[in-house]
């Protein structure tokens, strides 16, 4: 049983890797398609999106079979799973034996994945344009939206990335991303899946078990901004962190903006200057730096293969001019077909047939993209300048006493909104007119914060993005 999300012929070569279980791609492609035919004629089901193989295997099946698969969150709370459930109707839940799934699963008919082989017919090809996932998003402005991804933007974002990161099947990837999310279940698993190589899951997240990883044959490293994170605290006293990371052939950050900072200390420490793509639910990839391309901190590349990208003003017109901000509008065979349920949402999310992002950014002289923030949370106007909340924040990250940086946007009578920094200090506060200063002194006086808000942590959800909505005085 092969279908054209896998390889042609499946080999004996290890596909999935969780601690000490593996399947091999010929082992997959048997207890996929014996579960395919289980699942055959299904509307849709739903997979208990736990970090296992038999997670893998449930989506494979169901890709087989042309079923939509919905990945749900194992750690998710009752009000979204109910909506979930209620907005998506699945006629299944798939999870591995023994596990234990919450109540508002319980009515859903439960179908345990099993390891085990069988023989089965190819089952017909569906119509590129049919829905292969329904991936729910963060619910930022309410309740989440099901994400209706077509199996062509699922195949042509893996080969567009696979040509700008020149991903074959002698690659081994290493991650520790959850499977609920086109980060983690898309590029993660399907796409060592689509080249014929290796995916090695390591469970949960340390640097020991990256260290080990990469050192065991691993060659490519997908992580967020969090995770690099903690991999540019440690690069200076891990001798066997280091070397890993030297030896690694890609190291590819996404789901939000890795700092100018983090950057620098992982290329000091390792010679290494990680890789960084821009995507979303919505759009799986749109821009990623080339494997062979240059390498620039902040930057998120050019727009991958197939894929085209614009920026436009408040009035909708297409910006030109380099250096210019502007709202990301993309267009390409990446895009999903529909918000599930939500025709006004859909037609909203569209213009002449580009969809709006939401996300501000700028494009630079050689045509890299750069992400300036969200249009909704991160764009502050402020006497009378429109002024992006990530450069304050990384230049913030500059300071030696800011671990971590926030900035949001509050009512002001006098200059519209106030710029309030929000920092994680490094040991003691530093003075707030001390950051103040170094911020005004590295951009310009106007995009200073007017307010210093020092805070122990900041809110993230589970893929390394702030939610600043939960940031309050």
């Amino acid at each position: 049983m092969v279908s054209v999300l896998l390889i042609a012929s499946p080999s004996n070569r290890v596909a999935l890797r969780f601690g000490d279980r593996t399947l091999t791609h010929a082992e997959l492609a048997s207890c996929a398609g014996a579960l395919a035919q289980q699942l055959a004629g299904l509307p849709r089901v739903a997979v208990w999106a736990t970090p296992s193989l038999e997670t893998c295997v449930a989506v494979v099946a169901a890709w087989f079979a042309g079923v939509p698969a919905v990945p749900i969150n194992p750690k998710i709370g009752e009000r979204e799973l109910a909506h979930i459930v209620a907005d998506s109707a699945p006629a299944g839940v798939l999870a591995a034996p023994g596990t234990r799934l919450p109540e508002g699963l319980l009515p859903v008919p439960r179908r345990d994945v099993t390891l085990d082989p069988g023989r089965a017919e190819l089952l017909p090809e569906p119509d590129a344009g049919a829905p292969a996932l329904i991936v729910y998003t963060s619910g930022t402005t309410g309740a989440p939206k099901g994400v209706v991804l077509p199996r062509r933007a699922i195949i042509s974002t893996l080969d567009a990335v696979a040509q700008a990161w020149q991903w074959t099947g002698d690659d081994v990837l290493v991650h520790a991303l959850p499977l609920f999310h086109v980060h983690g279940l898309i590029l993660g698993v399907l796409g060592p899946l689509r080249r014929g190589g290796t995916l090695h899951h390591l469970g949960g997240f340390s640097t020991d078990q990256v260290a080990r990883a990469l050192a065991d044959g691993g060659t490519m490293l997908f992580g967020v901004p969090t995770m690099y994170h903690r991999i540019a605290d440690e690069v200076n006293g891990n001798p066997k962190l280091v070397a890993a990371l030297r030896q690694a052939r890609l190291l590819v950050s996404g789901s939000a903006a890795l700092p100018a900072t983090d950057h620098e200390r992982i290329a000091a420490a390792t010679s290494q200057l990680v890789v960084e793509r821009y995507g979303m639910t919505e759009a799986l990839m749109n821009t990623s730096t080339r494997a062979d391309g240059d390498r620039k901190p902040g930057s998120i590349g050019v727009p991958l293969p197939g894929v085209e990208v614009r920026l436009v003003d408040d009035s909708g017109v297409p910006i030109q001019e380099s250096g210019a901000i502007g709202e990301i509008q993309v267009r390409g065979p990446n895009l999903f077909t529909e918000y599930l349920n939500q025709p006004d949402a859909t037609a909203e999310a569209f213009v002449d047939g580009w969809f709006r992002t939401g996300d501000i950014g700028m494009r630079d002289p050689d045509s890299h993209y750069r992400i300036v923030g969200r249009k909704a949370t991160d764009i502050i106007k402020s006497g009378g300048y429109k002024i992006g909340a990530g450069e304050i924040e990384n230049a913030l990250l500059e300071h030696p006493g800011v671990a971590e940086a926030a900035v949001t946007g509050e009512p002001d009578d006098d200059v519209g909104e106030r710029i309030v920094a929000w920092v994680v200090p490094v040991g003691a506060a530093p003075e707030e007119r001390e950051l103040v200063d170094h911020v005004a002194r590295l951009l310009t006086p106007h995009k200073r914060p007017r307010i210093v808000r020092f805070v122990e942590s900041l809110p993230r959800n589970e893929m390394g993005k702030v939610v600043k909505r939960a940031l309050r005085a």
